[in-house]
């Protein structure tokens, strides 16, 4: 694929005077221009609250969220924009998913949640806060010695009881392709009841998504990984279902009518989005997805895979170094753990070279305490990244591990 690099204006900074070369996307890409310039031009020429307003600002702004929101309806092959709901990032929608579904009475005493042992916190704590206002029960999917998901304990998992059934992707930690469509199937054949939902935090961006073809009833992710802003996400959502479930927050937006005795709610999508929502925020997702469209995500797919392939064989032959989970397979991002180095001083070390890497549990303290590990040191990549940058990852790698030793 063409290099983009020129699109993204921080990338030319330079860390200890060295070119920085960034491999945090895992938890946070950076910003092309277009999207930089559709903030400032929101504030500087639509700006205005939307809906319900009669003057011109208004159906500005008006007319671009809502042009927003199909982009993304879109780019997710969604049946319609009214499937698609602005939240403040993927926590938010998984947070709204499980609030809804306990406030419509669809999770009970004795009933179920599955969840994985590779699960990032905000896709396992809204389910133990719904199983503590319940009395349900959460269920794990364990890991294959491999670090892979067990589909053979997955199938065994599910029962008659499994209400909802909540699957990453990719693993934010291990980088593992989750075979989520494979699982929603069974969990539909189980049950067609379930309530399926697959977190997209790390998939978004770095490969085609079809919510359509995944088969499963809710899709989250955040505007910040897909080099939108943060404090944005989208939660995707069947329209028969979300039609069917209760509201969560009440205010603006979300009524159709207020009175002492009564309230009647709005129709989708707005009943899910109370109060003003981060109008330039939404639009510059919009943005920022027709820009990694007009990349070509297969492309960008394909030439994030041959980096990957190409860190993870350098990685994994350095002494000591084990990479966490198979070379195939695999998202754009490779965590390892180094023998008798903590993660935190060798991501030290290569902040000082200029390598911008992640160090820690990563949001998966029970996935570490299942590894037995304090946590892993994270190299994750997006589209603007080179062959070089990955060279200049491996040889301050060595560097620093040679200093550590």
């Amino acid at each position: 694929m063409p290099d983009c690099r020129a699109d993204f204006p921080l990338l030319g900074t330079t860390v200890q005077g060295r070119p920085l070369v960034y491999l945090d996307n895992a938890a946070t890409t950076q910003k092309p221009r277009v999207v930089l310039d559709a903030l400032q031009h929101y504030y500087t020429a639509q700006n205005a609250n939307i809906h319900r307003g009669a003057h011109y600002l208004s159906r500005l702004a008006t007319d671009a969220y809502e042009q927003a929101r199909a982009g993304v309806a879109a780019f997710l092959g969604a049946a319609s924009p009214r499937e698609i709901v602005f939240t403040s990032g993927c926590t938010g929608s998984i947070n709204l998913v499980a609030m809804v579904l306990s406030l419509a009475g669809l999770v009970g005493q004795g009933d179920e949640i599955i969840v994985t042992t590779d699960a990032h916190h905000s896709n396992i704590v809204p389910w133990q806060m719904l199983c503590g206002r319940t009395g349900a029960e959460l269920r794990v999917v364990p890991l294959t010695a491999e670090l892979t998901f067990d589909m053979q304990a997955y199938l065994a998992l599910l029962g008659p009881r499994t209400r909802v059934v909540a699957l990453p992707y990719i693993s934010n930690a291990l980088g593992v392709v989750n075979p989520v469509q494979q699982a929603v199937a069974a969990a539909r054949r189980n049950n067609p009841r379930t309530v399926t939902l697959v977190d997209g935090a790390q998939s978004t961006g770095h490969l085609p998504v079809d919510v359509q073809a995944l088969g499963c009833d809710f899709y989250a992710f955040s505007a910040h990984k897909v080099y939108a802003p943060t404090g944005v996400g989208v939660l995707w959502g069947r329209e028969e279902l979300l039609a069917e479930l209760p509201p969560w927050q009440g205010g603006g937006e979300m009524i159709s009518e207020v009175t002492f005795a009564k309230t009647t709610y709005n129709t989708l999508p707005f009943k899910y989005e109370a109060g003003t929502p981060n109008i330039a925020g939404n639009i510059a997702l919009s943005v920022a997805l027709r820009y990694l469209q007009e990349q070509g995500l297969e492309q960008v797919c394909a030439h994030e895979n041959a980096l990957v392939q190409q860190l993870y064989a350098g990685l994994a032959a350095m002494d000591g170094v084990r990479v966490l989970g198979p070379q195939e397979n695999r998202g754009a991002l490779v965590s390892v753990v180094v023998d008798g180095v903590h993660p935190y001083d060798l991501g030290t070390l290569l902040d000082q070279m200029g390598v911008a890497v992640r160090t820690g549990h990563h949001c998966c303290q029970p996935l570490m305490q299942a590894l037995g590990i304090p946590g892993t040191t994270r190299y994750s990549l997006a589209m603007y990244n080179t062959a070089a940058d990955v060279e200049a990852a491996l040889a301050a790698t060595r560097r620093a591990l040679n200093m550590l030793r």
